[in-house]
Protein backbone atom coordinates (compact mmCIF):
# COMPACT_ATOMS: atom_id res chain seq x y z
CA UNK A 1 0.00 0.00 0.00
CA UNK A 2 2.55 2.40 0.76
CA UNK A 3 4.42 2.52 -2.89
CA UNK A 4 1.42 2.57 -3.90
CA UNK A 5 0.41 5.90 -2.49
CA UNK A 6 3.92 7.12 -3.19
CA UNK A 7 2.89 6.48 -6.70
CA UNK A 8 -0.19 8.45 -6.85
CA UNK A 9 1.74 11.43 -5.00
CA UNK A 10 4.48 11.14 -7.79
CA UNK A 11 2.09 10.97 -10.99
CA UNK A 12 -0.04 13.68 -9.49
CA UNK A 13 2.86 16.06 -9.12
CA UNK A 14 4.38 15.63 -12.24
CA UNK A 15 0.32 15.87 -13.47
CA UNK A 16 0.11 19.30 -11.73
CA UNK A 17 3.45 20.61 -13.22
CA UNK A 18 2.75 19.24 -16.55
CA UNK A 19 -0.38 21.28 -16.65
CA UNK A 20 1.01 24.43 -14.84
CA UNK A 21 3.14 24.81 -17.19
CA UNK A 22 0.90 23.76 -20.74
CA UNK A 23 2.83 21.17 -21.40
CA UNK A 24 0.93 18.72 -22.55
CA UNK A 25 1.43 15.85 -25.42
CA UNK A 26 1.87 12.19 -25.62
CA UNK A 27 3.69 12.13 -21.93
CA UNK A 28 1.57 13.93 -19.68
CA UNK A 29 -1.24 11.72 -21.30
CA UNK A 30 0.53 8.73 -19.49
CA UNK A 31 0.85 10.61 -16.35
CA UNK A 32 -2.49 11.09 -16.54
CA UNK A 33 -3.52 7.41 -17.25
CA UNK A 34 -0.91 6.40 -14.70
CA UNK A 35 -2.18 8.66 -11.97
CA UNK A 36 -5.67 7.60 -12.42
CA UNK A 37 -4.79 4.04 -12.15
CA UNK A 38 -2.98 4.00 -9.04
CA UNK A 39 -5.87 6.49 -7.67
CA UNK A 40 -8.36 3.77 -8.41
CA UNK A 41 -6.32 1.28 -6.23
CA UNK A 42 -6.17 3.18 -2.94
CA UNK A 43 -9.01 4.43 -0.40
CA UNK A 44 -9.82 7.54 -2.15
CA UNK A 45 -11.29 5.82 -5.01
CA UNK A 46 -14.45 4.67 -3.14
CA UNK A 47 -15.23 8.86 -2.57
CA UNK A 48 -14.24 10.23 -5.96
CA UNK A 49 -16.89 7.72 -7.13
CA UNK A 50 -19.20 8.85 -4.82
CA UNK A 51 -18.40 12.48 -5.75
CA UNK A 52 -18.33 11.94 -9.50
CA UNK A 53 -22.36 9.67 -8.95
CA UNK A 54 -23.68 12.93 -7.10
CA UNK A 55 -22.63 15.11 -9.53
CA UNK A 56 -23.99 13.33 -12.22
CA UNK A 57 -27.20 12.93 -10.25
CA UNK A 58 -27.74 16.70 -9.64
CA UNK A 59 -27.10 17.97 -13.51
CA UNK A 60 -30.80 16.88 -14.40
CA UNK A 61 -31.99 19.25 -10.91
CA UNK A 62 -30.49 22.18 -12.52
Amino acid sequence: MAITLSLVAIFGLVLFFLLRSRTLGYGSTFIAVMFGFFLASTGAATPINQLAQAVINAIPNL
